[in-house]
């Protein structure tokens, strides 16, 4: 089972949220209330949704169906991250290309083979578009 990166960053505002309720942690130190605000998971939760039900519409893709749908939640991500004043930072980034490219793989997708069909690295998946 995948785990969106939304998920993890869902979870650390609940938790902090607790916590600040509870007086154990001061509203000043909660870095994930700053970091990852509602408007900005919902975005984000949007467009893996739609790049989900891309992945999952396909049947035999070909390698450019496969790049346009990478490419399609990449420059969504990107127009999110400008809107929300740059909230995907280094960890962000990371969670997020390890997410485009385990929602492949889940489909059954060779992202190593698709890679170097296009001679570029698998951790170059997504770099052609990331403006993040």
């Amino acid at each position: 089972m995948i785990t969106r990166p939304t998920a993890k960053w869902c979870r650390e505002v609940q938790d902090q949220r607790g916590r600040i309720a509870a007086g154990t942690l001061a509203e000043d130190d909660a870095y994930a209330l700053a970091l990852w605000p509602e408007a900005f998971i919902a975005a984000v939760d949007t467009a893996l949704d739609a790049y989900e039900a891309d992945v999952r519409s396909f049947s035999s893709p070909s390698d450019d169906e496969i790049f346009a749908s990478v490419e399609r939640v990449v420059m969504a991500l990107n127009a999110i991250d400008e809107e929300h004043a740059t909230r995907i930072e280094t960890g962000e980034r990371e969670e997020l290309c390890e997410y485009i490219d385990d929602v492949l793989t889940d489909a059954g997708i060779d992202v190593d083979g698709l890679t170097s069909r296009r001679n570029i690295d698998r951790a170059e998946l997504t770099d052609e578009w990331r403006d993040w």
